[in-house]
């Protein structure tokens, strides 16, 4: 019998009630519905610390960490085919070790990502999360942390949350959020022209696909862009512009005709600290560029629109993943039927879905400082799922003053040298960003005020 199938006892032999249910949010059903086995929907977190973690002490910490955010001790209850709803099943205690230590090696941190983007952790077992402790070799002498979660129940800032809760547990160090950044308010300005959305955009085109089905991922450490005190826009915009930049020459250079490009942007408004809500909490807009925008010799005003877009986008109130997913997730028939109409309807909608998506993190808002012997982490990368069509997602976070990249691909689509080859265009245009517009925008204002 597994843990799963054990009743819940009360240490008296006598039998509790059964556990809490909760129905699944949109996106958790949503994704249920699209599982796919070949390419799994997981999250991958990376943290690289400068010195070594002790097995026992690391086990306990993070079993507490778990118990202090509750809402992530669940698995998928079973049910009929007929049920309306899919549920978690919240559970007090994990169904399984989460924590495992994996011995040192010239491939272990290449056999850690691999796992972390082929097995995803199930859903049957709580929690649907796991974290590999891996020993770098004997010249760095650090130690990294796997965080592998599985997508359709969590996302990745919820259980860095967790992370951040642990460290603080292992270290004896406060590991609260920092203050977010201050940013001048504006008065609301009016979109841009944007392209229509009616019109399909832009997808990445093929490269050298390999053989082997599932994910493949790049990570690299970047130096922080450039960005002029008083500047309209922010690294993320910076980012925003870099990433559509980068696929516009990519696609240039395998001959796709140009066409407008939409990037998903996630969009997190939830608490840093001990009250943040655990699950998948982020909503999801689309930033569109017309192909004619694209130009690097005009980037003050490509930065100047895209911040304005931006800021739009992020006011403006809207569901997590649209109206059409809310109705579809409205237990009007069985989740198996609706599990088909789903599927029946992504495949539908593939030609209109978002040309990439860039998951900016931002600054790392936690130190990870595991105490004295384990160190704070100077490292931390983050790779989201990706999944034809758009088959590449771009994902970044700045820790300890530099920007960590993941390239994400769908092996259907790119290979490892097509990842390299786009790294070396989005560090190439990255820097392009680095331009004052500060100057640029004074004299514009004083010229709409009339003055000389």
């Amino acid at each position: 019998m597994t843990a799963v199938e054990h009743p819940a006892r009360n240490g008296t032999g006598g039998p509790l009630r059964p556990p809490a249910r909760v129905p699944f949010p949109v996106v958790d059903e949503v994704a249920r519905h699209c599982l796919q086995e070949e390419e799994p929907e997981t999250v991958h977190i990376e943290v690289h610390l400068p010195g070594h973690l002790d097995p026992a002490r690391l086990r306990t910490a993070f079993a507490e960490a778990l118990h202090r955010h509750p809402r992530i001790l669940m698995r998928e209850a079973t049910g009929h085919w007929y049920r309306r709803r899919y549920e978690w099943e919240l559970t007090a205690d994990p169904d399984v070790e989460v924590v495992g230590f994996w011995p040192p090696g010239p491939n272990a941190l290449r056999d850690a990502r691999v796992r972390a983007l082929t097995d995803a952790p199930p859903l049957t077992a709580s929690p649907p999360i796991r974290l590999e402790v891996v020993d770098e070799d004997d010249l760095s002498g650090g130690t990294v942390l796997f965080l592998t979660i599985n997508h359709t129940a969590l996302d990745g800032p919820a259980c860095l949350r967790i992370l951040a809760t642990a460290a603080e547990l292992y270290g004896g160090r406060d590991n609260s959020p920092a203050a977010p950044p201050v940013r001048t308010p504006e008065p609301p300005q009016d979109l841009p022209p944007t392209p229509s959305p009616w019109s399909p955009p832009a997808r990445v085109a093929p490269g050298t696909p390999e053989p082997s089905p599932g994910n493949g991922m790049l990570v690299t450490e970047l130096r922080l862009p450039h960005r002029p005190k008083g500047s309209p826009y922010t690294v993320n915009d910076q980012l925003m512009v870099t990433t559509a930049l980068m696929l516009a020459h990519w696609n240039r250079e395998h001959g796709v005709r140009p066409r407008p490009m939409r990037i998903t942007m996630p969009v997190d408004d939830r608490p840093r600290d001990a009250s943040m809500p655990i699950g998948n909490g982020t909503r999801l807009v689309e930033v569109p560029f017309a192909p004619e925008e694209l130009d690097p010799d005009d980037m003050p005003g490509l930065l100047r629109r895209t911040a304005t877009r931006t800021r739009a986008l992020r006011s403006l109130p809207r569901p997590q993943l649209g109206h059409g997913a809310a109705l579809l997730t409205a237990p009007w028939a069985p989740v198996g039927v609706r599990a088909a109409l789903t599927r029946g309807l992504r495949r539908a909608a593939a030609p209109w879905t978002s040309t990439t998506l860039l998951s900016n993190i931002g600054r790392v808002p936690y130190p990870l400082d595991f105490g004295e012997e384990a160190g704070r982490a100077h490292a931390v990368w983050f790779s989201a799922p990706a999944r034809v069509p758009r088959g590449l997602t771009v994902t970044t976070a700045s820790t300890a003053g530099r920007l960590h990249l993941a390239l994400r691909w769908s092996r259907t689509l790119l290979g490892h040298g097509d990842g390299a080859h786009l790294r070396d265009l989005f560090e190439h245009y990255l820097r392009t960003t680095e331009v004052d517009t500060t100057e640029v925008n004074t004299r514009e204002g004083s010229t709409k005020e009339g003055t000389p």
